[in-house]
C-alpha cells in the first residue's frame, strides 16, 4: 500500500465544505467513543451500526457519505484496540486510554463518495451532500498509472498551508535489487545525526534550532494580536496564527525529507542495516535534551529505514541499546564513560576510537549475532516487514508469510 498526496485547488466555499466534513467526522468518532465508554461489551461492528443511528438522528451527519462515517467509527475503534493491546502487553505507565478529539484535521472516504475524472484524472469530485464538489489535483505524481479499483481510501487533510488529498493505493511495493554484499551498523546521535560502522558520519541539520528565532518571532506576533475574552478573534490574529503554523510545518517537512533521503541511501548501499531499538518516548523526558532529541527525528528515520528495507528486500535489525557505547568493539570489555566523553579509550587492549564509531561497530556485532541463529531476530520491536519471516543460518528466508497491511 502506498499513499499519493496532491494539493487541492478549489474555491472558498469548497474549503468550507471540507471543514464541515472534517467536523462531522470528528463528531461521529467522538460519539462512537462515548458509546463504547457507556456501553457494555461494545465491539467494532456495534460502532459501525451506530453510524446509521447517528445519520437518522442528526441531519448534518446524514450529509456525510456512509463510508466516511464508518471510517470515523473505525478510527475510534483503532484507539480502543490500541489501548487493549497495551493493557495485554503490560505496558508500564500510561496505557493510552482513548480520548475525545478536539481538533481533527482529516476526513476519510472508502470506495464511494468520490469520483476521479475518467480521462485525465486531474480532478476529483465528491458526491455526498456536503457540497464539496469538483476539485483540482495539483501534484507531480500522476495517479492515472493506477486503476480506480486499486484506490482503497481517499483522505482529505487540512494543513496550515492549504488542503490536500491522499490516495491509498494497493500495489506491490517490493522491488528486486542486486545484492551489495555489505552490512552496516548505525549509531544515531545529537552531535552527528548518524555514524556508521565504517566511520562515515552524517551531520545533524538541526532544522528546528535554525528556524527557532523566526518561529519565536511569529509566536510573539500572534500573541500580540490575541485579545483575552474576545470571541471570535480578529482576522489579523488568525493570519498570524497561520503564519506561525506554517513555520512549524516547514521544519517538519524538512526533517522528514532529510530522514527519507538518508534512509534511502543507507538501504540501497547495504544488504543488512542494524540500528538501536531506542525508547525515544522515554528519552524525551529529559528536559535538557528533549528539544534536541525531537529535532533529530530518530523515530521517523527508523520508520523510513524499515519501509525502504521492506521495499527493496533488505534486512533491517533493531538491537538492544544496552552498553553499545560502553563496550569495546575490539576486545568486548566494558569501559565506563560519561556522555561528555567523546573518545573511546580501552584500558584492557589499548584500542582508541571515536565513541560513536565504536558504538556503531557494537551495534553491527549484535545484529550479526542475532541473524546468525535460525528463526530469531533482535530483541525489541520487529520491523513491519519482518513479521512471519524466519532467517536460516545462511541468510535465506524460510516460511515467509505475506507482510502485514500498511494501510494508513
Amino acid at each position: 500500500m502506498i499513499v499519493l498526496e496532491y494539493r487541492l485547488k478549489g474555491k472558498q466555499y469548497q474549503y468550507q465544505a471540507i471543514d464541515d466534513a472534517i467536523r462531522t467526522a470528528q463528531f461521529i468518532r467522538n460519539k462512537a467513543l462515548r458509546l463504547w465508554m457507556d456501553g457494555d461489551k461494545v465491539n467494532k461492528y456495534d460502532l459501525n451500526k451506530y453510524c446509521a443511528v447517528l445519520a437518522k438522528e442528526y441531519p448534518f451527519a446524514s450529509e456525510l457519505n456512509s463510508t466516511a462515517r464508518q471510517a470515523s467509527a473505525e478510527r475510534a475503534w483503532s484507539s480502543i484496540s490500541r489501548f487493549f493491546d497495551n493493557c495485554k502487553k503490560g505496558v508500564k505507565g500510561k496505557k493510552g486510554y482513548p480520548k475525545f478529539k478536539k481538533n481533527s484535521r482529516s476526513v476519510e472516504y472508502k470506495a464511494s463518495g468520490w469520483k476521479l475524472d475518467e480521462k485525465t484524472k486531474k480532478h476529483i469530485t465528491f458526491t455526498d451532500k456536503k457540497g464539496i464538489g469538483r476539485l483540482k489535483l495539483v501534484g507531480s505524481r500522476d495517479i492515472y498509472f493506477y486503476n480506480a479499483s486499486d484506490i482503497k481510501r481517499v483522505r482529505l487533510v487540512k494543513r496550515a498551508d492549504g488542503y490536500y488529498c491522499q490516495f491509498s493505493v494497493k500495489v506491490n511495493m517490493q522491488i528486486e535489487t542486486q545484492p551489495t554484499n555489505k552490512v552496516v551498523g548505525l549509531d544515531v546521535g545529537l552531535k552527528e545525526f548518524l555514524t556508521d560502522s565504517e566511520g562515515n558520519k552524517v551531520e545533524n541539520p538541526r532544522f528546528l534550532r535554525k528556524a527557532e528565532k523566526a518561529i519565536n518571532r511569529a509566536n510573539r506576533q500572534k500573541s500580540k494580536k490575541f485579545v483575552k475574552g474576545k470571541k471570535p478573534q480578529s482576522n489579523n490574529y488568525h493570519k498570524a496564527k497561520v503564519r506561525y503554523a506554517r513555520k512549524h510545518l516547514k521544519v517538519s517537512r524538512q526533517r522528514k525529507e532529510f530522514a527519507k533521503s538518508v534512509a534511502y541511501c543507507v538501504i540501497k548501499s547495504n544488504d543488512l542495516v542494524a540500528y538501536e531499538d531506542l525508547n525515544v518516548k522515554g528519552m524525551v523526558r529529559n528536559r535538557k535534551l528533549a528539544k534536541s532529541i525531537s529535532d533529530a527525528g530518530w523515530t521517523i528515520f527508523r520508520q523510513w529505514l524499515e519501509y525502504f528495507g521492506y521495499k527493496y528486500g533488505k534486512i533491517t535489525v533493531a538491537v538492544p541499546p544496552h552498553n553499545t557505547s560502553q563496550d569495546c568493539s575490539n576486545c568486548g570489555q566494558k569501559v565506563q564513560k560519561s556522555l561528555s566523553t567523546r573518545t573511546h579509550v580501552c584500558p584492557h587492549c589499548g584500542h582508541i576510537e571515536d565513541r560513536d564509531w565504536n558504538a556503531a561497530k557494537n551495534i553491527l556485532i549484535k545484529a550479526l549475532r542475532t541473524v546468525g541463529h535460525t528463526g530469531t531476530y533482535a530483541w525489541g520491536d520487529l520491523p513491519s516487514w519482518a513479521i512471519g519471516v524466519n532467517l536460516s543460518s545462511n541468510g535465506e528466508s524460510v516460511n515467509q508469510e505475506s507482510p502485514p497491511s500498511t494501510d494508513r
